[in-house]
């Protein structure tokens, strides 16, 4: 006769001690409060905003852009393709491309605007980008009391300079530097392939007999 009191273990089931898990804790706890007298690295409190825990190269937050040089104008990489401003998800992008009196395209941005409180910070404008032109920034502490003109960020507040990418990122920002030195020399070496045969052609034009007649060589003609 069963005794209805009594109830089987489940098959399979594993069956602890009642706080085992919490003295595992605490073990773990235990660890790192004594191994931080000894092992700085082991030290898991920061006292912020004194001290600040490094960044890690692969956390990324806002956009910002990225120019080269001391003018954040003048060196600005953004040629307003819009780009990015077409691949972002939440459309948090606003680009206005600026033009001359004549209304030809001068190939920099009059407007640059992100809408922060947008974003979600996926970098898909980082990636799409052809230019080397916008990375995901580091900077965090950007609270603010206006949730309206406040997160919205303007070209000047996105512009940052090519050191400021190299501090930030230092593997990648060398990537992109040299990259880009690479493409400059080519174009450079290019235009000059370019000028020395427009010189030929025009110093052929210029002295059409001497390029159709040459002088054979050991005697006269």
């Amino acid at each position: 006769m069963n005794d209805a009191t009594s109830s089987p273990k489940p098959p399979g089931k594993r069956w602890s001690l009642p706080g085992a898990g919490l003295l595992k804790g605490m073990a773990v706890t235990g660890r790192n409060l004594v191994g931080s007298f000894f092992t700085k690295e082991r030290m898991t409190t920061v006292q912020y905003p004194e001290q600040r825990a490094p960044i890690s190269p692969n956390f990324r937050n806002f956009p910002f852009l990225v120019h080269d040089g001391d003018d954040p104008d003048a060196g600005l990489r953004c040629v307003a393709c819009s780009i990015c401003e077409k691949e972002c998800p939440p459309q948090c992008i606003y680009i206005v491309l600026e033009r001359d009196a004549e209304g030809k395209s001068l190939k920099r941005p009059k407007i640059f605007d992100i809408d922060v409180s947008v974003c979600m910070n996926c970098g898909i404008c980082a990636e799409v980008c052809p230019f080397d032109a916008i990375y995901m920034d580091g900077e965090y502490e950007l609270s603010t009391g206006d949730r309206f003109e406040g997160l919205l960020f303007h070209k000047e507040r996105l512009a940052k300079s090519a050191d400021y990418h190299m501090r930030l990122r230092p593997k990648e920002a060398t990537q992109v530097m040299e990259r880009r030195k690479a493409e400059e020399e080519k174009k450079a070496a290019a235009a000059a392939a370019k000028a020395a045969k427009a010189k030929a052609v025009k110093d052929a034009d210029a002295n059409p007999t001497a390029s159709a007649n040459p002088k054979p060589e050991g005697g006269e003609a």
